[in-house]
């Protein structure tokens, strides 16, 4: 028996009863799914229960493991969770939509609590070297106006630097942008990528 492939879902939506990229996340896992090999999926709403960090965090964090105290360490304890989350993984699907031209807050609160130096990266002779490498993401973006890889998308390339900052470079985004110009076809056509990307990997 294979072992199973280990797929965290992550849903940065507000509006989780009727968000397209969850609908659009739920029909990549379907398709994920569909090659028969076993999967194991965890799912986090990052609507639910997160964390935004503060001075008490930050003064936890640059305390070295070795020194912090039952506070400073509770204080961590949920980034800790976040991170052995993205540890587990090996494939990260992420949907998430636009707000005012770049992430919902709640992303950006993860990603602060993700990003830690000396856990998820570290500083190099060159510069930061990810920790978090072999992984892929899915990056599922939703848009009202504004076109992906335009002067105005804050949210495509500020989530592949994130990404890759922490060692994952295989990210691919998939975007239903402009869905208030054409709901439908911007809908479609992010179907038909998901499905032209998974029946590619199938074959």
């Amino acid at each position: 028996m294979p072992h199973p492939k280990r797929i965290l879902r992550l849903d940065a939506s507000a509006n989780p009863a009727d968000s397209s990229s969850r609908k659009l996340g739920d029909h990549l896992l379907g398709q994920l799914q569909r090659d028969g090999l076993p999967i194991e999926t965890r799912v986090r709403d990052l609507n639910q229960d997160l964390l935004f960090i503060d001075h008490h965090w930050i003064a936890a964090n640059f305390t070295a493991a070795a020194d912090r105290d039952s506070e400073q360490s509770a204080r961590l304890a949920f980034s800790d969770q976040l991170i052995d989350e993205l540890r587990w993984a090996d494939h990260i699907v992420l949907t998430t939509p636009m707000y005012n031209f770049g992430v919902p807050a709640t992303l950006k609160a993860w990603i602060d609590l993700v990003c830690r130096a000396g856990v998820t990266f570290r500083y190099g002779s060159n510069g930061p070297v990810g920790l978090l490498e072999g992984k892929r993401v899915d990056i599922i973006i939703t848009t009202g106006g504004v076109p992906l890889e335009s002067p105005v998308d804050f949210v495509s390339g500020y989530l592949r630097q994130v990404f890759g900052f922490i060692g994952i470079e295989d990210v691919t985004i998939i975007g239903a942008d402009q869905m208030n110009v054409d709901t439908e076809a911007s809908f479609a056509g992010a179907i038909s990528e998901i499905e032209e990307k998974y029946s590619a990997l199938a074959a």
